[in-house]
């Protein structure tokens, strides 16, 4: 309900989900998805770098707030499948523009940067 909070509460629901999707973990278990559907291991293989506890919490929070599917199958062993949901499909496009454009812009954030910092050498050094 529009309104309803403001986004600087600290427990506006909405702010959660922007954390829970911009999350370090969370915006790269959107985008791996994006492709296909993949198992813990191989979701854990393609995003490299995150721990079993980070990604099945990730995946936990993100099922949690809809954006993804969790297919466990009565197999055995067992074989759960992660997926996104349209919603999630919805979430996971935007963080990929968002990431592309980070892509795109790179360079100029990498001289900004220089630019700073050069600034800041001057002003420590004067």
């Amino acid at each position: 309900m529009p309104g309803r909070y403001t986004v600087g509460e600290q427990m506006c629901p909405h702010r959660l989900v922007v954390e829970h999707v911009t999350s370090r973990w969370g915006v790269l278990v959107l985008i791996e998805l994006l492709d296909r559907p993949y198992r813990f291991s191989e979701l854990r293989r393609a995003i490299g770098r995150v721990s079993e506890k980070m990604l099945a919490q990730t995946l936990q929070t993100l099922e949690r707030d809809g954006l993804i599917h969790r297919d466990a199958k009565p197999v055995i062993p067992p074989r759960v499948d992660y997926s996104l949901t349209g919603l999630g499909r919805e979430a996971a496009e935007q963080v990929r523009a968002l990431a592309l454009w980070t892509e795109r812009r790179m360079d100029e954030v990498q001289k900004a940067r220089e630019a700073y910092d050069a600034r800041k050498g001057a002003a420590e050094l004067g």
